[in-house]
């Protein structure tokens, strides 16, 4: 698995702590981010800095973003909610339970399909060119499933859904599918070799061992893909707004670049 790499400590952060009454000496700050599964390795890397830094104490629940919107609506206490698409904040928005005024883009990503590492497949080259439908087909063979997050409910899937009728594959592979839980679940199909092939975001696939890159999504068949966040209805105050000032302003975009996630 990918290591979690340290960042240096930012004198804007602790500034913004010396701006919270008591929270880094009397340690009762909490804040609670509800992230798509895809940002669980950044959003705990800037997290556990943020602590470090503040004082303020950041609690992370990692999900698909569509089940993570569902328990905000149903009363879940989350402070700051990430999503990876504009489908689920934009449901949240309608139903009055972000705050607006809070909502901006924290990264973007892109689309790879993987295999797994110790595929029969030659070694992708660096200089190797996207896919095609016929390069595709043949990774998966006559009986192979593709593995993607579910699209009837995950952004990532969704995603691959577009990249695949966008290159003429859909029709095809519809019914080839092996749909996961969110996009991790998906990385895993494919590392376990449940799968031959898996269409996942970039980050993800850089994440794991067990997996390598063989072809990027053609750039004409990628999708816009963003990561909204926003605070969560009434929950503003000086350490959420602190935190989500952290996660969407330099200091933590520097971090997503590192994790190879793309600018706003």
């Amino acid at each position: 698995m990918l290591r979690r790499r340290r960042y240096l400590r930012p004198s804007l952060l602790i500034a913004a702590a010396l701006s919270i009454p008591n929270a880094a000496a009397a340690g009762t700050e909490t804040v609670t981010v509800f992230a798509a599964a895809s940002l669980t390795d950044v959003v705990g890397t800037i997290a556990t800095a943020f602590t470090e830094d503040t004082g303020i104490a950041v609690t992370t629940s990692f999900a698909a973003s569509s089940t993570l919107a569902r328990q905000i609506e149903a009363g879940a206490p989350a402070d700051i909610y990430v999503s990876a698409d504009t489908v689920w904040m934009d449901r949240l928005a309608a139903r009055d339970l972000i705050d607006p005024e809070t909502r901006r883009v924290a990264a973007g990503n892109r689309l790879v399909v993987i295999v797994p590492a110790d595929s029969a497949e030659p070694p992708p080259e660096p200089t190797a060119p996207s896919a095609t439908a016929g390069d595709l087909s043949h990774v998966l063979g006559e009986r192979g499933r593709l593995a993607i997050a579910d699209p009837a409910h995950v952004p990532a899937g969704r995603y691959a859904e577009a990249a695949l009728t966008a290159m003429g594959l859909w029709a095809d592979l519809a019914d080839r599918l092996a749909p996961a839980p969110d996009v991790r679940a998906a990385v895993v199909l494919v590392a376990r070799g449940e799968a031959p092939a898996g269409i996942v975001y970039a980050t993800d696939a850089q994440a794991v061992d067990a997996v390598v890159v063989r072809w990027p999504v053609p750039e004409p068949a990628q999708p816009p893909i963003r990561y909204p966040a926003a605070i969560v209805a009434g929950r503003d105050g000086p350490a959420v707004r602190a935190f989500l000032d952290h996660l969407t302003g330099a200091e933590g975009s520097a971090v997503f670049a590192r994790f190879g996630f793309l600018p706003p």
